[in-house]
């Protein structure tokens, strides 16, 4: 038995039956303390604006720190848990996790609390590629494994949906630091229980680990999304504040490439890349959390600046897409195997984009009817697509690369975040100070005060508070029109970044495949009897074919399988074969 497939005897072992079920409770519990940080704080900006008076780019950083942070660090400690142990990390990412939020909870300043969301991102990027590559190793079937990562997204899903109603409540009935106090309880619980349930795992170990390689990919990471987060902001491109961080990013990224091609024990497989559905599979996890993190955030801002909505009214309307994305997660595996990845990701494109046209025809009137409708298409949607991506991208990687494939997998996920907050905020600011026109400055409304309306619609609300009387409802006014406006050409454009990735998913393989090739590692239970010849012998493919063998099997010839090997599914007569296999990334022969 090769080194593999004892590594996997061993995992069905220690992980095997109930066990391996509840080590997916601990996992998803990690990633739902994850996702609800990730948005809880939407919520909450509103209050913590008018409480710390951060400024427009200090606010920003707020928001953005989390997932540029974790985004830029998930190689390194993804990469790392490979070799040290990914529940040693996901242990320590817990701990610091916990720290951090008490932190920020208790933040007195702007810079404090983007210190305190900077050590959050540290923690996230220690959880998030270890739940999943552990998830990848404890669940070597493919089959039951597709249905472990529906469960692992509808969790993703439930976790950044309830962010906004649980933070809701919380600033609602309390203050708004007490969006970060519902990790501890958390962390108290999960701590022991995963020390206790999760087994050791690690990837291959041979050589040194790359740290310089690993420091080069998290300050190529971040130098690249801070100057794309400055874009956003409002500063143009040849700004030395936003062009040199990006080109530093750039050149840092195209370096460790270079080197993780050179190097005998790379940190990261660069030839996964080589791979169409890997490399496909990952993009559209980029626009899909490009759309929606940049929607929820300017859709928090709708509910409450524009609907007048309280904060837990907010989070409420936001559930429909929550109890969406969970179907689409329960049922992604059923769908997955009838449909394939192909057509689950491009469908799923489609149909998130078809939610975003319907959202346009929100106005300056609360439609409750029509929000629902388009949350739900959203979180079906949404969830379908990313379920189908995460599920091919980790079947195209090998499981011994599992903390690397996951920590790539997770920051195109935080990265395509970031972006989304950046680019649609960008197309949002540069809709909405243009409304700004059609202010009539005879009605006594001071230059200063439109230009500082023209910032953001909380900063315009502000200054019309203080103008007051006919002047200040006129700013009003003029700004809530203004928020409508931008945000119809922020969902055109979303839209469009929701097509264009429908279209790149016609890279994905059409079925969901378990080829004979991984058969041992992926589809152990695939056998079927009545696919056996009467004599016992089975059809086996010319692939299977061991280096011992005499020759290639001709297509079509029986032969007895050696002992102990189960026959493997073939396609039946009239039954036309996939013309890629998802789980080696191989066109079938």
């Amino acid at each position: 038995m090769t080194g593999t497939s004892t590594a996997v005897s061993r995992l069905r072992t220690t992980a095997g039956g109930a066990n391996r079920w509840a080590v997916l409770v601990v996992l998803c519990l990690s990633l739902l303390l994850v996702a609800l940080d990730a948005t809880v704080l939407h919520v909450a900006v509103p209050a913590v604006t008018a409480d710390l008076r951060p400024t427009a780019v200090g606010l920003l950083w707020i928001v953005d720190v989390y997932p540029l942070v974790c985004a830029s660090l998930l190689i390194l400690f993804g990469t790392l848990g490979d070799r040290i142990g990914r529940r040693r990390v996901l242990l320590l990412g817990y701990a610091l996790f916990g720290l951090a939020s008490a932190l920020a909870a208790t933040a007195g300043s702007p810079g404090v609390l983007i210190a305190a969301r900077a050590l959050l991102g540290v923690g996230g990027a220690m959880i998030m590629p270890a739940t999943l590559s552990i998830l990848r190793q404890i669940f070597p079937d493919r089959r039951e494994r597709a249905l472990a990562i529906g469960i692992w997204t509808a969790v993703a899903a439930v976790g950044a949906a309830t962010g906004p109603v649980i933070g809701g409540f919380l600033v609602e009935h309390y203050w708004w630091g007490s969006v970060f106090l519902i990790n501890i309880p958390l962390m108290v619980l999960i701590l022991p229980v995963a020390r206790l349930l999760l087994p050791e795992s690690r990837g291959g170990s041979d050589g040194p680990w790359d740290v310089l390689g690993a420091l080069m990919a998290a300050a190529g990471v971040l130098g690249v999304v801070l100057g794309i987060k400055r874009i956003g902001g409002g500063e143009g491109p040849a700004h030395p504040a936003t062009f040199l961080p990006l080109l530093a990013g750039v050149a840092l990224v195209v370096l460790f490439v270079r080197r993780q091609k050179r190097r005998a024990h790379p940190l990261i497989d660069i030839a996964m890349f080589s791979r169409p559905a890997f490399t496909t599979a990952v993009g559209c996890i980029v626009l899909a959390m490009l759309a929606l993190v940049g929607l929820e955030l300017i859709a928090v801002q709708y509910l409450q600046l524009v609907l007048d909505l309280t904060p837990l009214e907010t989070g409420l309307r936001l559930l429909p897409l929550t109890f969406a994305a969970m179907a689409a997660g329960a049922t992604g595996s059923y769908t997955l195997s009838r449909v394939g990845p192909r057509r689950m990701v491009g469908w799923g494109f489609v149909l998130t984009a078809a939610s975003v046209l319907l959202l346009t025809l929100m106005g300056q009137q609360d439609r409750p009817a029509l929000l629902t409708a388009g949350f739900v298409l959203l979180g079906f949607g949404l969830q379908s697509t990313l379920f189908g991506a995460y599920e091919s991208m980790l079947s195209e990687a090998p499981a011994e690369r599992a903390g690397g494939a996951a920590a790539i997998g997770e920051t195109a996920y935080q990265l395509g975040a970031g972006m989304g907050i950046a680019l649609l905020g960008s197309v949002m600011n540069a809709a909405y100070a243009p409304g700004f026109a059609r202010l009539d400055t005879s009605a006594g409304v001071p230059a200063s005060a439109e230009s500082a309306a023209s910032h953001s619609l909380g900063e315009a609300y502000q200054v019309a508070g203080r103008l007051g009387g006919h002047a200040g409802d006129l700013l009003r006014n003029t700004a809530r029109h203004a928020f409508v406006d931008g945000l119809h050409l922020t969902l055109l454009v979303s839209a469009g970044l929701l097509l264009l990735g429908a279209l790149a998913a016609l890279r994905l393989p059409r079925v969901m495949d378990c080829s004979p090739a991984k058969a041992e590692e992926a589809c152990p239970e695939e056998a079927s009897p009545e696919e056996a010849s009467p004599e016992g012998a089975a059809v086996v493919p010319e692939r299977t074919a061991g280096p011992g063998a005499a020759g290639p099997a001709s297509r079509g010839e029986r032969r007895p399988l050696p002992a102990g090997v189960q026959a493997h599914r073939v396609p039946r007569p009239g039954r036309r074969a996939p013309a890629e296999a998802t789980g080696s990334g191989r066109s079938a022969r």
